[in-house]
């Protein structure tokens, strides 16, 4: 009988893979299942879009149904928080119960919604969105006919925005920087996402923060942006990224640097304590620097590669990045990481409903990403993981299948 306990801190994607691999990779000792939420573990993307819009009931969120989750035979503790890492007796303090002792430490503690700053951000109708709890509240306040104020032009405000527009909201995006997705794409995708919300009547604000919200007499919100103009609205979704959660991490001397800093093989500077998803850290090859990847790939193939590794199998975390966004009838991918430094080759027309842009490094394709365009980009996965050197003339001819490059 295997005494050894594997402990995961963290119940989202990531804990619930790691848990899933132990079991499925042999593992029959003990496997506690630290999470502080009430649910078993899910997965977030429906939250900002279908649950949100009520299309879909958040069960379709969870990994597991119930009964595969009890076949794993998992000491699972809803509601509970770690609080304290003891490394030398290798014991996990926790807000309820007894301490737990681990001979291995899973963290896939996440991250929690950044908040602003200012006035009025913990007015009622103010909403972040991470949590089930979070994307139900919100739902409930988008109703026809009103107004909803999105600061932030990421990923989440924008699937939201889509969202609300769906559901006859009036909708309004304030974004500080200078155009959407700044972070993450380049300035010709920013400019094909503003078309695409301005065409459905979404007024976007770029190069404008906000300053302080309040309520005015008639109970409505009111937005003071930065250059002083003043916006009303029935509610505000703050959507301005995502702060690690390796507080538990720094204060047990674990290495970190806006998340848990781990190898390829998802160990921290300390070799029992591994970490997986939105929090860990590290050292990206594809992107050529260290990172975190928020993505639910990401969360899912890092949950694996841990529990492996703490195991003992071999593992090399470096999954080619993969993200998508779903907003009104577009489904956008992106493989890679593409930068401003790449040659761009454009296939398709940049004005139609669907393309693709290649980001190229030394006539190899690093990175791709389009609008509804699954089939191309799968192609184009092959060629970044294969690193396949292109012409790149033949790569922009519509005639030339990406088969046969």
């Amino acid at each position: 009988m295997n005494t050894e306990t594997i402990v995961i801190v963290g119940a989202g994607q990531a804990g619930g893979w790691a848990a899933q691999t132990l079991r499925s990779e042999g593992f029959n000792g003990n496997i506690v299942l630290i999470g502080d939420e009430p649910h078993r573990p899910y997965e977030r993307p429906p939250l900002s879009k279908a649950v949100l819009s009520g299309d879909a009931h958040v069960d379709v969120t969870s990994l597991l149904k119930p009964e595969a989750f009890d076949l794993l035979n998992i000491d699972w503790r809803p509601n509970v928080s770690a609080t304290t890492i003891d490394r030398s007796a290798k014991q996990l303090h926790l807000t309820q119960g007894a301490p737990v002792h681990y001979d291995k430490l899973i963290l896939c503690s996440g991250g929690r919604a950044r908040r602003l700053n200012i006035p009025g951000a913990d007015l009622p109708g103010v909403f972040t969105l991470r949590s089930i709890e979070d994307s139900m509240a919100l739902g409930a306040a988008l109703t026809p006919g009103k107004r909803l104020l999105i600061v932030g032009g990421g990923w989440i405000g924008l699937e939201v925005a889509a969202t609300a527009r769906k559901k006859g909201m009036e909708v309004m995006v304030v974004e500080a920087m200078g155009r959407l997705c700044e972070r993450t794409v380049p300035p010709a995708i920013s400019d094909y996402l503003l078309r695409l919300h301005s065409a459905q009547g979404v007024e976007v604000v770029l190069g404008a923060g906000v300053n302080q919200l309040a309520r005015n007499p008639q109970g409505a919100l009111t937005a003071t942006l930065g250059d002083g103009r003043e916006r009303t609205c029935d509610a505000v979704l703050i959507s301005v990224g995502l702060v690690a959660n390796d507080e538990l991490a720094r204060e047990a001397g674990l290495a970190c640097d806006g998340g848990v800093l781990v190898d390829a093989q998802c160990r921290s500077s300390d070799p029992d304590i591994l970490a997986a998803g939105d929090v860990a850290a590290w050292h990206c090859e594809w992107a050529g620097r260290r990172m975190r990847l928020e993505s639910w790939q990401n969360a899912q193939e890092q949950g694996i590669a841990a529990a492996r590794a703490a195991l003992g199998i071999e593992v090399n975390h470096q999954p080619l990045p993969w993200f998508w966004s779903d907003q009104y009838d577009v489904n956008l991918q992106i493989f890679g990481m593409p930068a401003l430094s790449h040659q761009t080759v454009m296939r398709g027309d940049q004005g139609s409903r669907s393309f693709v842009m290649f980001f190229l490094d030394d006539d190899k394709v690093v990175a791709a990403l389009g609008p509804n365009a699954a089939k191309d980009l799968r192609f184009a996965r092959r060629l970044i993981e294969r690193r396949t050197r292109v012409d790149p003339i033949q790569l922009a001819d519509m005639s030339m299948p990406l088969a046969k490059l």
